[in-house]
């Protein structure tokens, strides 16, 4: 481990390294803020010492990062997908890592995250522990005063951060060393605004104040054994960190310039001196004064002479603008007419789309890293422990019981992915979808899961299949309905078909399902069982029946002669029916 003094001669050696770019981004920051004349003094008056221009390095830094915020999709594969137990595993590890962004907060932080993405060239994710929940969670780190370390392999191998802040903050952050921070004596004069010094490596995680003689708040062990903090750099020429905007400060004054020299212009033309005839006695002021003089068209104000061009300049100075930081008009809503069309549009929002782009490919790889982190740290120090997680599926709710060392087994890998919509906004992202759905591209359910929207894809599926087969219900309803006049026309009874509607519509009323009303309605009614035969009364003349042989009435047989031979099984011959005929006559 490193020890206070040799860590404070490290801060120091970083802080004279990067002081170029501390400076850039010390700039960048005052514009951003409003403060452009603390970066540009004698650019500014008392009678004008803020800007008269709006400040679209800002607004384009804000619409920026709300569009590149959007958190990707995290999912665990298994390396086995025929096995069920492996692809169980993996479902389960996916929950595991959305619950850890969802605790970090991820989604909210990202707002500000790639603010400084886009204003400073960097941005900075940490993961620390809440040992108060049992739980990893992934922090952004301001990359203003913060200095990464990172190796030829693009790892991170140390991070020191450098807050400012005041005595009474600090006291009341660390009320246990509030003597120290706070207290006044005749040697060591207490200062109201003090640098709080936060390093972390693979070996320690150190906090200390250099103004109170290097006083350690906090000096605690990596419980890793590496360093926790993970870095997305912004492309630069040079390898430093460069915001976008950091060109454009000089551009963003010309244009607060030149609208206080067009504000004094009209002054001067509105207070211009006042030119009257030699005969004129008396100068009158104010509305409605009179003035005489046998010349008085001589009486004028002195014009100004302007050149034409020089209003024209802020529109020139506003493009330059936009284009050194790739904002396209189309953001603020004003658009040329003769380009409103939608691939008009598309090109002049290309440049914008390519930003989010290839912000989210440098995003996606730090996420992987961070959650790895998570991974290998809930399994190394809460390794035992059973822990409860909650969540939304797809829109559905969970919860899950799980104990880390079981459930990630030394598997820290997680799939983020931001899908082929990222960069979009969601109106173009649903119509591209639409489009390549229609052309047979795609299924609908890669639709359903690419859309900028969180739905329960298999609940959605089911809901959508059931919706079509009422409206096919419906359907066969209404052309059962409209054969009733051909059946009365082939002098059939319709009155079962009318019947059962008006019951359709009855429980329909009452609330019932339609195909709940339909089955109900046309279910045929259960025939009544068939009564045994009972067997008859010998007629005058005939033997009777025996049991075991079938009546008359019965199919297959008749009742045998009087006196005469048994008939077999089967159908009686003739003479038995005769004989029966005539002993019934």
């Amino acid at each position: 481990m490193l020890t206070v003094k040799e860590v404070t001669a490290k801060v120091s050696r970083l802080q004279t390294k990067y002081a170029a770019r501390d400076g850039r981004m010390r700039d960048v920051l005052a514009v951003r803020q409003g403060d452009i004349s603390k970066v540009y003094p004698s650019m500014f008056s008392d009678e004008y010492p803020k800007p008269l221009v709006a400040n679209i390095i800002d607004v384009a830094a804000r619409d920026l990062a709300e569009s590149m915020a959007p958190l990707p999709s995290f999912n665990c594969s298994a390396a086995n997908t025929v096995s069920d137990t492996a692809r169980k595993a993996a479902d389960l590890r996916g929950r595991i890592a959305n619950y850890y962004v969802d605790r970090s907060e991820l989604g909210v932080q990202m707002y500000t995250g790639a603010d400084w993405y886009n204003t400073y060239g960097m941005l900075i994710g940490r993961v620390e522990l809440d040992y108060e929940n049992d739980n990893p969670i992934i922090k952004l780190i301001n990359p203003f005063g913060t200095y990464p370390e990172i190796d030829r392999f693009g790892r991170c191998l140390s991070l020191t951060q450098i807050v400012g802040m005041d005595a009474q903050t600090l006291a009341s952050m660390y009320p246990e060393f509030y003597n120290e921070i706070v207290g006044k004596n005749q040697y060591t004069p207490g200062s109201p605004y003090l640098s709080l010094v936060r390093y972390h490596d693979k070996d320690q995680d150190l906090i200390y104040l250099p103004e109170r003689n290097g006083l350690v708040l906090s000096n605690t062990p990596n419980p890793i054994g590496e360093c926790m903090a993970r870095v997305a750099m912004r492309p630069s020429i040079d390898g430093e960190a460069r915001g976008q905007y950091d060109d454009v400060l000089g551009v963003q004054l010309a244009r607060a310039r030149m609208a206080v020299l067009q504000i004094q212009a009209a002054e001067k033309s509105i207070q211009a001196p006042i030119a009257i005839p030699q005969d004129v006695q008396e100068l009158a002021l104010g509305p409605d004064s009179i003035m005489r003089s046998a010349n008085p068209q001589g009486i004028r104000r002195v014009p100004l002479e302007l050149p034409a061009g020089v209003f024209g300049e802020s529109s020139v100075l506003e493009r330059e603008l936009r284009t050194g930081a790739r904002y396209p008009e189309t953001r603020g809503g004003n658009s040329d007419a003769s380009i409103v069309t939608g691939r008009g549009v598309q090109a002049l929002q290309a440049g914008f789309d390519t930003q989010i782009k290839a912000a989210q490919s440098h995003f996606a790889r730090m996420f992987v890293e961070l959650v790895g982190l998570c991974f290998k740290t809930d399994e190394k120090i809460f390794g035992n422990k059973q822990k409860e997680i909650r969540g939304v599926d797809d829109g559905t709710p969970y919860v899950i019981k799980y104990i880390p060392a079981k459930a990630i087994a030394g598997d820290y890998t997680v799939d983020v992915r931001y899908g082929i919509m990222s960069g979009m906004n969601p109106n173009n992202a649903t119509v591209a979808l639409l489009q390549m759905r229609s052309d047979k591209l795609v299924s609908r359910d890669y639709v359903r899961r690419e859309l900028p929207i969180e739905i329960n894809v298999g609940q959605e599926e089911q809901k959508v299949d059931i919706e079509e087969m009422r409206d096919a219900l419906r359907a066969a309803i209404g052309q059962t309905a409209l054969a009733i006049p051909q059946m009365v026309a082939q002098g059939q009874d319709p009155m079962k078909i009318i019947t059962s509607f008006a019951e359709m519509i009855k429980n329909r009323q009452k609330g019932m399902s339609i195909e709940s009303v339909v089955e109900k309605a046309f279910t045929p009614e259960p025939q009544p069982e068939t009564a045994a035969m009972q067997p008859q009364a010998p007629v005058a003349g005939m033997a009777p029946v025996p049991a075991s042989q079938p009546s008359m009435e019965q199919p297959g047989g008749a009742a045998p002669a009087a006196g005469g031979p048994q008939a077999p099984q089967g159908k009686p011959d003739i003479a038995s029916l005769l004989a029966s005929i005539g002993g019934a006559a």
